[in-house]
């Protein structure tokens, strides 16, 4: 264990870093690098990665200047920030319910995210996009609320009966999307229909500037979250114990997760399976405590769906198969595998 200090204000803080976690979190760290350096030199255009790196500094032809720093970047920039916040988002609503089978896109939290940016698409097609964020949020609370509510707040609800009403809420909020898609224009369903999909192909700088501002949000909400998230794990009445008031912090960890959900999705659209992965992968990387945890889970959401999107625009070119649809088929059999884990640990 690795032990940093540091004095401020006349106080001496201390900070341990378990040095398996550090060294994982630098690992990752490059990871992404690669994952960016990858996603520059990648594509159907006929531009390499000394090209998009010379188009970067303004050393470039416009032609590698337009594929790299217009389309590439902006790509590859909103695939890592939005995957980052989903995997936030499923750490957060894992911790808030004591579920681990709990993601966004399992239990309806980004279907009813997505349900109300196509209603105000449809509805509203001109309205800015700072609405569609707000109506993500309130969708994706609106469905958490939901849930919560059939399942019991205080304890999380038993992880079953959790699971199956987050299914069938989700597989409702599903029709009523597709059943609205149907009365929308031609022009409008088929954009929907992409961006339901989980693709980051349309990605510009507008998103890229969105995704920043939620990740920069996310990352003193985190700090926050870490105690109460510590708290919660060893159960309502210690924690109680502790000076925790336990329904109020379940609100605001729920609040959080479903505002890094409804960030998300706003951009890039529902994403399977990312918030239910990275904070598992988490957990096998290193064990640590709650703030190196969200920070591994940060990086492993960035990297899957960054990965998702590379592997979706270059395996099968130039046909190119949304992140969502990766994620999906990667993602499939980890939580059916997940699922056995957890039945065999409840059944005596």
């Amino acid at each position: 264990m690795s032990v940093l200090r540091a004095s401020g204000l006349g106080h001496r803080v201390a900070f341990e870093v378990p040095a398996r976690g550090a060294a994982m979190l630098a690992g990752l760290a490059s990871l992404i690098g690669a994952l960016l350096l990858a996603s520059l030199a990648s594509g159907s255009a006929d531009v390499g990665l000394g090209d998009a790196l010379a188009a970067l500094v303004g050393a470039a032809s416009d032609r590698a200047d337009l594929v790299a720093t217009e389309f590439r970047l902006p790509r590859a920039l909103t695939a890592l920030m939005a995957g980052g916040l989903l995997a936030l988002s499923g750490a957060l609503l894992q911790g808030t319910t004591l579920n681990p089978l709990a993601d966004p896109a399992l239990v309806g939290v980004s279907q009813g995210a997505g349900l109300a940016v196509i209603v105000l698409a449809v509805l509203m097609p001109a309205a800015p996009d700072a609405w569609r964020a707000l109506a993500a949020f309130f969708g994706g609370l609106s469905a958490a609320v939901v849930i919560l509510s059939l399942t019991g707040m205080r304890s999380g609800g038993v992880q079953t009966r959790f699971l199956l009403t987050g299914i069938g809420l989700a597989a409702f909020l599903s029709a009523m999307t597709t059943a609205l898609l149907t009365y929308g224009r031609i022009s409008e369903a088929h954009e929907a229909l992409g961006w339901l999909a989980g693709s980051v192909r349309s990605a510009s700088w507008d998103e890229v500037w969105r995704s920043a501002l939620a990740t920069a949000a996310a990352f003193p909400i985190c700090m926050l979250a870490a105690r109460p998230l510590a708290a919660l794990r060893l159960g309502d009445d210690l924690a109680a114990s502790l000076g925790h008031r336990v329904i109020r912090a379940r609100i605001a960890l729920l609040l959080a997760s479903v505002a890094f959900a409804a960030a998300s999705v706003s951009v890039v659209g529902p994403v399977a399976f990312v918030g239910l992965l990275a904070p598992h992968a988490a957990r096998r990387l290193a064990h640590a405590g709650p703030g190196l945890h969200l920070a591994l889970t940060w990086a492993i959401g960035a990297c899957l769906a960054a990965a998702a999107d590379l592997v979706g625009r270059t395996a099968f070119g130039p046909v190119q198969i949304p992140a969502g649809l990766v994620t999906a088929l990667v993602g499939a059999p980890c939580f059916a595998l997940l699922m056995l884990r957890t039945h065999r640990k409840e059944t005596p």
